[in-house]
């Protein structure tokens, strides 16, 4: 008799399953703060990169440019970026991190750690270490690879 298949023997079902949990963690701890995950996406970038226009950003962040003008809203709202018209461009807006935008990611950075910490509770530091480096090979490889067919679904292995 044949050995059962079983969706545990599946990397690509283990890491969908992993990711889930990460998703839920994370948002949870932003919730706490009343921000949502591309809010953190954005101000590491305009902390990290300096001033950008909102195509550059997304460029870089991977939101799609129809979601950034509304987390851009959300953030400005919040005194956390500033729009200002690009002088080269006066039709675009260049987009700075604030004083109050550089606190508020500190306070973001905390409850992620937090929620990093709660998902590999059950590893020990050099499982850690270990688990982000192969991840990041994966990764990596997956950047380098060409580009194939678009996945239909998250849940798709």
């Amino acid at each position: 008799m044949d050995d059962p298949i079983r969706m545990d023997d599946f990397p690509s079902w283990l890491l969908g399953q992993a990711s889930a949990h990460a998703y839920r963690l994370v948002s949870e701890r932003l919730g706490t703060l009343g921000a949502r995950g591309y809010h953190f996406r954005l101000l590491v970038t305009l902390a990290g990169h300096g001033p950008a226009s909102q195509a550059t950003l997304s460029r870089i962040t991977g939101i799609h440019v129809s979601d950034i003008v509304a987390a851009l809203n959300e953030l400005a709202e919040g005194g956390h970026v500033q729009r200002t018209p690009d002088p080269d461009d006066r039709r675009r807006n260049v987009v700075t991190i604030t004083p109050a935008g550089r606190r508020h990611l500190s306070r973001l950075n905390r409850e992620l750690l937090r929620a990093q910490e709660e998902l590999l509770t059950p590893l020990a530091p050099a499982e850690r270490d270990q688990l982000m480096s192969l991840l990041r090979k994966v990764l990596e490889h997956q950047r380098d690879s060409p580009p194939g067919p678009q996945a239909r679904h998250m849940d798709d292995m």
